[in-house]
């Protein structure tokens, strides 16, 4: 793509696995800089995924041509780290169990004490609040809840998952339209 609207607009990346890496992958391929924040030793979990150890086909799929910085944000240096490079991005996004963040002291109040016009999204299976919110939160898991999973199975057979993980790359989507429009609003 020779077009880069995003071009300026500087992205943290907290997330990991697949929706996060490919939400973020869409908008820096649409041109802006996307930093990936990794925790020191365990990274991103897709890391584990074939064909090489630490550097899995999923992980590298949707973390091509991004920067890349350790930081364990869970300690008082690591989170001063964290808020500096903070204060100079546009957008944040985590992917993490609700209430982790604000346990970190990296939450959306304390990143708008040092960027007041952050825009900040919360990439969870099933949102902040409500009953499944601390519920695990992976594509499967959000198929079999929705009864998308029953539809994909003949007459009298067990239901089989999809082929391709379909809520995770939908919530990909959804959200990055979503930081598009706070970025122009």
């Amino acid at each position: 793509m020779t077009a880069q609207p995003l071009k300026g607009i500087r992205i943290l990346d907290l997330s990991r696995l697949l929706p996060g890496p490919y939400l973020t992958q869409l908008l820096a391929d649409l041109g802006a800089e996307v930093i990936k924040i990794e925790t020191p030793r365990l990274g991103d979990y897709a890391r584990l995924a074939p064909p090489e150890m630490g550097l899995g086909g999923l992980f590298e799929a949707v973390n091509r041509g991004k920067k890349s910085v350790a930081v364990n944000y869970r300690n008082p240096r690591g989170r001063e780290i964290f808020l500096k490079l903070a204060a100079t991005a546009d957008v944040i996004l985590e992917g993490f169990k609700p209430g982790s963040v604000n346990k970190w002291k990296i939450d959306y109040d304390a990143v708008r004490a040092v960027k007041p016009d952050i825009v900040y999204c919360s990439l969870s299976g099933y949102g902040q609040e409500g009953p499944y919110r601390d519920r695990a939160g992976h594509d499967l898991n959000y198929l079999a809840v929705s009864g998308a999973v029953a539809l994909n199975a003949r007459a009298g057979e067990a239901p089989l998952p999809y082929g391709l993980p379909a809520a995770d790359l939908a919530g990909g989507m959804l959200a990055a339209i979503a930081i598009l429009g706070a970025l122009v609003g």
